[in-house]
């Protein structure tokens, strides 16, 4: 940025959770140059979470989810348009509307897309969903409020296993079909994912596992009417919601030279896009889903988190060394927090559960479905995850912060950890999942392939 760092031009690319609260940020930390704000949705940034929990139920229409400001940031938004590429050397993103902007910081949040079902033709029949988008939640509400005879959602990760919520709560028939052994394993392991498949069933869930969807059928008039399954099987449905996980949004940046790839842009822990080499840049930052960033309490792992509060805490990381000194600059440290709300169950968890071996179960029980259990790797707690038992959590945040032996020594523990052994966490293989995961390790290297080329001499 020429001059004054507080002063300038700063575009932020993505109009969600993470550009407004990065844009919010800027102004905070005194910035007062240019900003704008480009986002392809034509609404104002707006909350997600809702979209699958009380949209769904009735409880809220899709449109009144919008983001609260905590402060005007006094930026220009270009809504419903798309950026399309980047020119690092000149400093300018293309929009799809044939206008570039010129800039001298860039963020780039341009976060997710829904992972959409792979037969075009199969996913554009009526009553075939997914769900990401505020219009999505109002199409699906709307098919929910007028009684299906039954609804299928394919895939049992959060998203799956929280709509299949919303539709028994409405007391809507559904089958949930997940590739892997239980919903929820990708994200938790194999223990809890037990607990989750027994509240899915418990609560009139037609749970199918190890297996896929293997077509969409519809009737003549296009109308989705049941499914094919890879056992034989067949559904008949009236309603499909495709919850494969989802796409990171990078390939306006194909042409790039940034180290972009599926499982997002690498960048350093101070939110610096690298290039494909692995060079970091000064003047372009990645924040919230998009994002691919290493964390020292996690091998230096470079982690993909599709989680709120990461969007928030990153933003607020760019935000300032955005617009900061070297020296002045800090890293983004905050450990992964979740939450999700189904089959009556509170499920939070912080830190990594599948930077794992090993996990423990220190408070509550299975059986009670009321516990704390803790995630251990190389003999260090490395996550914990509380059912119904959110109190918990500041203590084993703290264990997680400080590198603590696992087992955890007793503390908030209710009972005695000698009669708890340690069983393997049985995370899978996420190739075995039908969902993507809200966590992912992605190793160290950027997903880019390169050919390297020596110089002549």
């Amino acid at each position: 940025m020429t001059g004054d760092l507080k002063e300038g031009r700063i575009v932020v690319v993505g109009a969600s959770l993470a550009g407004l609260r990065a844009a919010e940020a800027l102004r905070e930390e005194g910035f007062t140059g240019s900003l704008t704000v480009v986002g392809d949705e034509p609404h104002p940034p707006y909350d997600r979470p809702p979209l699958s929990k009380q949209v769904l139920l009735g409880l809220a229409a899709a449109d009144t989810t919008g983001l609260p400001m905590r402060r005007d940031p006094d930026a220009e938004w270009r809504l419903g348009v798309r950026a399309t590429g980047l020119d690092p050397l000149g400093k300018r993103v293309m929009l799809a509307d044939g206008e570039s902007l010129p800039y001298d910081r860039l963020l780039i949040a341009t976060g997710t897309r829904a992972r959409p079902w792979p037969n075009p033709q199969e996913a554009a029949l009526d009553g075939v969903f997914t769900l990401r988008t505020r219009e999505d939640a109002g199409g699906l509400a709307e098919r929910l409020a007028a009684g299906p005879r039954r609804v299928l959602v394919i895939g049992g990760g959060f998203t799956g296993s929280e709509i299949a919520s919303a539709c028994r709560e409405r007391g809507l028939d559904v089958t949930v079909a997940e590739r892997g052994p239980a919903p929820l394993v990708g994200a938790l392991g194999g223990t809890l994912s037990k607990l989750a498949a027994a509240m899915q069933r418990n609560h009139g869930v037609d749970l199918r596992t190890g297996v896929t969807v293997t077509a969409l059928r519809g009737d003549d008039s296009g109308r989705f009417t049941r499914a094919e399954l890879s056992d034989g099987s067949r559904v008949e449905a009236d309603v499909c919601v495709v919850a494969l996980g989802a796409v990171r949004n990078v390939e306006w940046l194909a042409d790039s030279g940034l180290a972009a790839g599926p499982r997002g842009i690498a960048c350093d822990a101070g939110c610096r896009a690298f290039n494909m080499y692995g060079i970091v840049t000064d003047d372009l930052f990645v924040a919230g889903d998009v994002s691919r960033f290493p964390h020292p309490l996690f091998g230096y792992q470079m982690l993909s988190l599709e989680h709120w509060g990461n969007a928030v805490e990153q933003a607020g990381v760019a935000a300032h060394n955005m617009v900061s000194p070297g020296p002045l600059r800090r890293p983004h440290l905050a450990l992964p927090t979740f939450w999700s709300t189904q089959f009556g169950l509170n499920i939070k968890s912080v830190g990594v559960p599948t930077f794992s071996d090993h996990v423990v179960i220190a408070q509550g029980s299975l059986e009670a479905r009321r516990l704390a259990m803790v995630y251990g790797y190389q003999g260090r707690v490395t996550a914990a995850v509380t059912v119904d038992m959110a109190k918990s959590l500041d203590y084993y945040r703290h264990l997680i912060e400080t590198a603590a032996p696992f087992p955890p020594p007793p503390g908030a523990a209710d009972r005695a950890l000698a009669a708890d052994i340690p069983v393997p966490s049985d995370v899978p293989d996420p190739k075995r999942l039908s969902h993507g995961p809200t966590v992912a390790l992605t190793g160290y290297l950027p997903d880019r392939r390169l050919t390297v080329v020596r110089p002549n001499g």
